[in-house]
């Protein structure tokens, strides 16, 4: 019965999931809709967490009736590898993700950040997302598939998944990605209202920071374990995989600095619902990524060419409709509030045109491969590219991070934060000149100076 409640517990949150899209978006207009919208996103998490629940049950009993448990488990291994395998394979992972979704959802739901209004339309568009992935799971990649008749004995983990690695990073990867659908959710809520203000982006900051401390956790664990694991002989190798988890992050920094702009000033309100669009494409980009089959990665997961569209056809009318939308609110966007050259909005702008510049730099090396395989050609591009563009880019990056914390809103001082750092860059200097001078000493000291042995 667990693969059963799994999948009735799945439909259910997907009935919910189009209730909570539908009286989210009415709830614009009509209070009791916005209510049922609340409601419908904690019943939707809910009932994912008890369909993700019954799979995790379905690993630990070893139930190989179930084909997913079957083709990733067996009696022997640890419960750890157990539980941690329900999401080391496609299906698993979704269902993860799916589960991450809904908890952004009720969270949403709870705080109900930015007003009742805003919520129930950043509700509305949560609601289309989390449906079109939960129609996802159960058309392409359904975890509680029967075999019949079932095996004696599972067919294990892959051997490279068995580490705690696999405890820790798709969780909190996981939670870095889809976290960063409800600040899309919320840029896409305030065209839709017309409250184009800094609301949105104070509403849905929390989350913006959520998500990058979770996808920065996400990334530093995954090299670790890759490099201990693998032996890339460096905490980054530039596989196309990595650079997936990457691109999103580099955005939802330049994010993190623009909305703490809009919501402090009013700066940088266009530029911050470009990014907020472009965060959430990137993650959306990376999942197809990693599940269609158009590249070859050890992190690649096994795929078939109907995911793989279906993913591209989620990502087209994600990215799409929030670009439509833009455009249709386009008359009414202003540039924001004005700012003096020598101003944190001059720093935090120059960091977010760095920023997106390294962005550009990783989605050229990662896509354009890609893209001549489509047409039969067949190149490499690997850490010699990266490190001749990308590396001057957060050099630069290094350079003028130091001058925002130093300079007011609207209009600084900019000689008093030179004298600033160049204090803070003297001192240091001459401390490190200093220590170093003097372990220099003791050593040439014990290399020249005999030691004599004691009596002698």
């Amino acid at each position: 019965m667990t693969g059963e409640i799994g999948q009735l517990a799945l439909c259910l949150a997907l009935a919910l999931a189009c209730v909570q899209a539908g009286s989210g978006l009415m709830g614009m207009r009509s209070a009791n809709a916005a209510s049922v919208a609340l409601g419908s996103a904690l019943g939707m998490f809910v009932f994912v967490a008890l369909s993700f629940g019954a799979l995790v049950y379905g690993f630990v009993a070893s139930d190989f009736s179930i084909a997913d448990v079957a083709n990733n488990s067996h009696t022997l291994k640890p419960l750890i590898y157990k539980i941690t395998g329900v999401w080391g394979n496609h299906e698993g992972s979704m269902l993860l993700w799916v589960l991450v979704l809904s908890v952004y959802g009720a969270a949403m739901a709870v705080l109900r950040r930015g007003g009742k209004q805003l919520t129930s339309a950043a509700l509305g568009v949560q609601g289309l997302l989390a449906a079109a992935f939960i129609l996802f799971i159960l058309l392409t990649s359904n975890p509680f598939l029967r075999l019949d008749p079932m095996p004696f004995e599972g067919a294990g983990l892959n051997p490279l998944l068995q580490d705690p690695g696999l405890a820790f990073h798709p969780p909190t990867l996981y939670t870095g990605y889809v976290g960063l659908s409800a600040t899309f959710a919320y840029a896409a809520a305030a065209m839709l209202t017309g409250d184009i203000d800094r609301g949105w982006a104070r509403a849905a900051r929390p989350f913006m920071l959520i998500a990058w401390i979770a996808l920065t956790l996400g990334i530093a664990g995954g090299s670790w374990w890759a490099y201990y694991d693998l032996g890339w002989g460096g905490f980054w190798f530039w596989d196309p995989v990595e650079n997936a988890s990457l691109m999103p992050w580099l955005v939802a920094t330049a994010l993190l600095h623009s909305a703490l702009a809009t919501e402090r000033t009013g700066a940088f309100r266009v530029w911050t619902l470009l990014l907020s669009i472009m965060a959430f494409s990137l993650s959306l980009i990376g999942t197809f990524l990693v599940r269609s089959g158009v590249i070859t990665s050890v992190h690649a997961f096994a795929s078939d060419p109907k995911r793989g569209v279906f993913i591209l056809l989620i990502l087209c009318v994600a990215i799409l409709g929030a670009l439509a939308l833009f455009a249709w609110r386009a008359s009414r966007l202003e540039s924001g509030a004005s700012f003096a050259p020598a101003s944190r909005e001059t720093t935090l702008l120059v960091n977010n045109v760095l920023l997106v510049t390294a962005l550009s730099v990783v989605f050229l090396g990662t896509i354009y491969p890609i893209v001549l395989a489509a047409f039969g050609t067949k190149i490499s591009v690997g850490a010699p590219f990266f490190e001749v563009f990308f590396a001057p880019i957060f050099i630069a990056l290094m350079i003028a991070l130091p001058f925002g914390p130093r300079l007011s809103w609207r209009r600084g001082n900019l000689r008093a934060a030179l004298r600033t750092l160049l204090v803070c860059l003297v001192v240091p200097a001459f401390v490190t000149n200093k220590e170093s001078r003097g372990l220099q000493d003791v050593l040439t000291e014990a290399v020249v100076t005999p030691r004599v042995p004691p009596g002698a």
